[in-house]
């Protein structure tokens, strides 16, 4: 999933960015937002290393988490590409739902 957002910020980017700004924001958003996913964690997640460059709370890391998704799924629509946005937004609502268990761990940590 993170994968498939990250492709669909650098899709949005290349569509609406023109000249070098195409390339920059192609390039340039899905790494920024890669790296912000890998900063910020809670410790002891268990769904990720453990480690927590820039520890944070589950609450704020969830916020982070569903921000990164509605954005991706808004950059599909924003780019006409309609039926994919619904696609992704539907798989992001199913992984939430089944790793409930995690959501509770965040928004208790």
């Amino acid at each position: 999933m993170e994968l498939s957002a990250l492709a669909s910020l650098a899709y949005w980017g290349w569509v609406r960015g023109e000249g070098w700004f195409r390339l920059g924001l192609a390039v340039g958003l899905p790494l920024v937002v890669a790296m912000l996913w890998g900063i910020f964690a809670v410790p002891d997640d268990p769904s990720r290393s453990g480690k927590a460059p820039v520890p944070v709370p589950g609450a704020a890391r969830l916020i982070l988490e569903l921000a990164f998704f509605a954005w991706a799924v808004w950059a599909l629509y924003d780019t006409g590409l309609t039926a994919l946005s619904l696609i992704m937004a539907v798989v992001v609502v199913i992984h939430y739902a089944a790793s409930y268990d995690r959501i509770v761990w965040l928004v208790r940590r």
